[in-house]
């Protein structure tokens, strides 16, 4: 990115001089993949958009005990990744795969965070290792087996949210502390 120091500007001519010079890096250094609970068709299409703008490495869809949502769709989620990208100026599009449960997104997983209300590690205090896949729930929330298959929760507080607006915030504090 440069900046530049504007000296003549008329409508057939611009003038400038270069002042200054930084690198375009607009990938985040952290790899945060989401694990989603497969949501309704709107709810997952905006978390998708919003999360790939904020710097999403990749998702995960998977079907949970309580989703609510069927069916996968990988190839319009990936159109919205790759417009969301577009939009927010990155280099690269999230990849989107499919899991068909949580159990196969933690054995794919290196380090798999599941996030809890309940918890008591706050996301925020987590901050190694610098890549993680945070699984974000069903708006019914986890059976006991699901949660059982995780050791490490964190917790984004003390409200109860909505699945699509956990994922954002999660995304934002996990990338914020790494950066």
């Amino acid at each position: 990115m440069l900046t530049v120091r504007l000296d003549v500007v008329s409508a057939d001519r611009v003038e400038g001089l270069i002042v200054a010079e930084r690198e375009h890096r607009p990938e985040a250094a952290a790899r945060i993949t989401l694990a989603l609970a497969n949501l309704p068709a709107s709810a997952l299409e905006l978390v998708l958009s919003r999360c790939t703008e904020v710097g999403a490495f990749a998702f995960t869809i998977f079907q949970a005990e309580r989703s609510v949502a069927r069916g996968a769709k990988v190839e319009r989620w990936t159109t919205i990744c790759r417009e969301a990208a577009m939009l927010a100026g990155r280099l690269r599009v999230p990849e989107v795969t499919v899991a068909r449960s949580l159990a196969e997104v933690v054995a794919r997983a290196d380090h798999p965070v599941l996030l809890q209300r309940s918890a008591s590690l706050r996301l925020a205090d987590l901050t190694s290792p610098s890549d993680l896949t945070l699984c974000i729930g069903p708006e019914g929330g986890w059976t006991e087996a699901e949660a059982a298959l995780i050791g490490t929760r964190a917790t984004l507080g003390p409200r109860n949210l909505q699945a699509g607006t956990a994922a954002i915030v999660a995304l934002g504090v996990a990338l914020a502390v790494r950066e």
